[in-house]
């Protein structure tokens, strides 16, 4: 027995880019928001959770962003902070061939906000002499970004960290 798989994330990004712009909505931020370009320190460990953070930090080095991402992505961001070129298209890859195919350019990544402990972002492509914007993972859109040589912004909404809840304290009985 076979199992069909769920299409793959070219062939979604392929459908939402032939929607028409107003079948789409992305969370970007507000036009009076501070952005910041970001540059992508690297992926590594979180030694207490033992999951993958990918850093970033603002090119005047002032302000930073850490999120914990999975392995496949860590990976997917990684092969290009290397300089590394597989032999085969890997997903991202082959995303910014269907991307150019469909005479379509990334023009920057926004990294929008966070909401409940998520970071949200926006990957802003140009083709046809309009902008579109897609909403996207972070990671996804970064990995982009550092293929195409694109900036990777960061809204001032993205800085802001979620209220973590306290923990409940005991009532004390005397």
């Amino acid at each position: 027995m076979r199992c069909r798989m769920w299409a793959p994330p070219a062939a979604f990004a392929l459908a939402v880019v032939m929607l028409p712009a107003a079948a789409r909505s992305a969370e970007s931020p507000p036009a009076a928001a501070a952005t910041y370009e970001m540059e992508v320190l690297g992926v590594q460990g979180d030694p207490q959770s033992g999951t993958t953070m990918l850093l970033l930090r603002t090119k005047q080095g002032k302000r930073e962003l850490s999120m914990f991402i999975g392995p496949v992505e860590a990976n997917a961001i990684a092969i290009p902070l290397q300089g590394l070129r597989p032999p085969r298209p890997l997903t991202h890859d082959l995303l910014i061939e269907v991307i150019h195919r469909l005479k379509a350019t990334i023009k920057r990544v926004v990294i929008t906000q966070m909401r409940e402990n998520t970071y949200y972002a926006s990957l802003v492509l140009e083709a046809q002499g309009q902008e579109l914007v897609l909403d996207s993972r972070p990671s996804d859109a970064i990995a982009l970004a550092l293929r195409e040589d694109v900036p990777i912004l960061a809204a001032e909404p993205a800085f802001v960290r979620s209220p973590r809840p306290e923990p409940p304290t005991e009532e004390r009985k005397p």
